[in-house]
């Protein structure tokens, strides 16, 4: 089980003067929009056909944005491989708070799986135009990573909701950067990934 964010990292503020709603600290601003799934598909429509990387790096900057906020005036350069996994598990704890669906991570030797169950694009699986929910998705965790000091050398999406998978899982094949025996995780069952979410 990933560890718990703090609580005080995840209750929504209120500032009346603005009108706005902010996560965790307001200091930290991290805004909160509602946006829904068709939202950003009629983002990406406007991006146009194959706009692929367009999309993926709008989701990056989102992500490093997020990453950033979080995280404020802190450097990772010199940060262990140990601390900057858990952080990475937090951040993905919180995207769970802000309605991405369940989202985890599984870390091997060379490559990092990140499994979103139930995820936005379930939703518009009738839409032509879910895929690039996934690509969005995609873009958020490389920002993420990006920020916490890991170089990606290739990421793809290897199974999908819109393609009769359990989940979309994505693979971000490091570069440079190898996990010792005591950082490998073992991928869960999908069962314990439907327990988890039933007891919620």
């Amino acid at each position: 089980m990933f560890k718990r964010l703090r609580r005080e990292s995840t209750e929504i503020q209120i500032d009346e003067s603005k009108g706005h709603l902010f996560l965790g600290n307001p200091d930290k601003d991290i805004k909160l929009l509602m946006i829904r799934p068709i939202d950003i598909l009629e983002f990406c429509e406007f991006a146009g056909t194959n706009a692929d990387d367009i999309i993926i790096w709008t989701g990056k900057t989102i992500g490093k944005e997020l990453t950033g906020k979080y995280f404020y005036e802190k450097t990772w350069e010199d940060i262990d491989l140990a601390t900057r996994k858990e952080t990475f598990k937090g951040v993905l704890e919180g995207l769970v708070y802000l309605g991405f669906g369940f989202v985890n991570a599984t870390f091997r030797k060379d490559h990092i799986l990140v499994n979103f169950y139930n995820p936005l694009s379930q939703e518009e699986s009738e839409n032509i135009m879910a895929k690039n929910l996934c690509l969005m998705n995609q873009g958020i965790i490389a920002g993420i990573l990006e920020v916490l000091g890991f170089e990606v050398e290739e990421s793809k999406e290897v199974e999908c909701v819109l393609l009769e998978g359990e989940r979309c899982q994505f693979k971000f094949t490091l570069f440079d950067t190898e996990f010792p025996e005591e950082l490998i995780d073992e991928e869960k069952e999908p069962e314990a990934i439907s327990d988890f979410l039933t007891s919620l």
